[in-house]
């Protein structure tokens, strides 16, 4: 039968041992009158900081059903409500010096102009992509 190489975890003088014993802690300064508190550690690599993606969108160029015209549509957006769309619209418009609206959960910016758009929901937090034509 092989020997155990389990360590015994009953008060055997082994375990009464201070391993610390022999150092010489003469001549070292003192410490802090008060207990420093710990600070949080700063977390570093790629989730360092706070996750501010809120989702992809998807940013189209449609022409059919208007005439002509050309409008940028922004849809996709997942977790926010209809007053929050509805101010990223305005915010929107007032970046593209347009017109537009929110309609079906979707928001339309009158024009071409979704480069600027792009940039503004990229600011706001959101991964935008181009989609279609």
């Amino acid at each position: 039968m092989k020997p155990s190489k389990r360590i015994p975890t009953d008060a055997t003088p082994d375990l009464t041992q201070n391993p610390f014993a022999a150092l010489a802690l003469e001549g070292l300064p003192e410490g802090p009158s008060q207990p420093i508190e710990p600070t949080p550690a700063e977390p570093t690599g790629r989730r360092a900081k706070k996750n501010k993606n809120r989702g992809r969108v998807d940013i189209l160029r449609q022409t059919a059903h208007r005439g002509g015209k050309t409008v940028t549509v922004v849809t996709g957006f997942v977790g926010i409500g209809l007053p929050e769309k509805e101010e990223l619209a305005k915010t929107l418009q007032r970046a593209c010096g347009t017109g537009g609206t929110v309609k079906e959960g979707r928001i339309e910016i009158q024009g071409d102009k979704r480069t600027e758009v792009a940039r503004i929901l990229t600011e706001a937090g959101f991964r935008p992509v181009f989609a279609g034509g």
